[in-house]
């Protein structure tokens, strides 16, 4: 079912019948993340995508309004929250590069001393998520406080399942931080810093609540209640690192295919982002084996296709 609010979402209604059509009729839609035990259960074909235009009308297909765990989508929220609060110094302790390594790779660190390739492989948001520790004492409860201005509803939280799943599994994230601390590029405890990071990626929302909380990257930084979060400047910075590296080491064929600037989680979720008109979030929980939703990435892939949108 499509639930429409305005009449200027009438140009976007029959493509997203498509596409869920689409979806039902696709085979093979990949294998839910089992190394984190509490998303291990869920099936691969659920799915639900929504569209949030600038002045927050949001409408959309499937299970639009079903709360997932967001993981690594969340990392633009930090990222965005940070650089807002310090500006380019973060780049001195971030690159801007695509890996071409997994997410959770510990290779490239110790040729690079320790300064990770870019914001969204676990090691950069690690580096993020303290950083922005360091400004406001509690990352994880800015971050959800964020999350529920923008989208709206308040009732987003910590899914303590979740994080405690992650704490549990948890040692290559660990080696992660504290690689990076023997170069002096993480500020706070080991410990606190992973807390707070695994509390942030265990956040739930729906595709509804995440497209409208992206809506400032299409706004070129501008807040739901009209205040600045980020630069003209810095939303084009976020845009384009998601467009790089938003999708762990398969962001060239998303660009590609999809040609959005975009962020997935391996809880099956993908933001994505047409600036000045629109932001998407699209979930199913069947991931490829590079941690990216199968139907998520073919259902933005047609969305691009069928409205001409992209920033190509």
């Amino acid at each position: 079912m499509v639930i429409m609010t305005t009449t200027s979402s009438l140009t976007f209604l029959p493509v997203l019948e498509r596409i869920a059509e689409e979806m039902e009729r696709t085979p093979g839609r990949g294998r839910a993340a089992d190394y984190i035990p509490a998303l291990a259960a869920l099936d691969p074909r659920r799915f639900g995508m929504a569209v949030a235009e600038l002045d927050g009308t949001v409408y959309g297909v499937g299970e639009w309004r079903e709360p997932f765990s967001t993981q690594s989508v969340t990392k633009v929220f930090t990222l965005a929250l940070d650089l807002a609060r310090e500006g380019d110094e973060l780049w001195e302790h971030v690159g801007r590069e695509p890996s071409g390594n997994p997410f959770n790779s510990l290779v490239q660190l110790e040729y690079e001393n320790g300064i990770p390739r870019n914001p969204f492989i676990n090691a950069g948001a690690l580096v993020v998520t303290d950083r922005l520790q360091t400004r406001t004492g509690d990352a994880a409860g800015e971050l959800l406080a964020f999350l529920r201005v923008e989208s709206g509803n308040t009732s987003l939280d910590f899914d303590q399942e979740v994080a405690a799943s992650e704490t549990a599994h948890g040692d290559r994230n660990a080696a992660l931080a504290h690689f990076m601390a023997s170069y002096g590029n993480i500020d706070n405890d080991v410990p606190t810093l992973l807390d707070q990071y695994f509390r942030q990626c265990s956040i739930t929302a729906s595709c509804a609540d995440l497209a409208l909380a992206t809506g400032f990257l299409a706004r070129h930084g501008i807040r739901a209640d009209g205040s600045r979060l980020l630069t003209r400047s810095q939303a084009k910075q976020v845009n384009a690192v998601m467009l790089t590296c938003g999708t762990y080491d398969a962001a060239g064929n998303f660009a590609y295919r999809v040609g959005l600037p975009g962020k997935s989680g391996v809880g099956g979720g993908i933001i994505a982002v047409v600036p000045g008109r629109c932001t998407l979030c699209v979930w199913s929980p069947g991931l490829d084996e590079r941690g990216n939703s199968v139907a998520g990435v073919a259902a933005l892939d047609l969305f691009t296709t069928l409205t001409g949108l992209s920033v190509f």
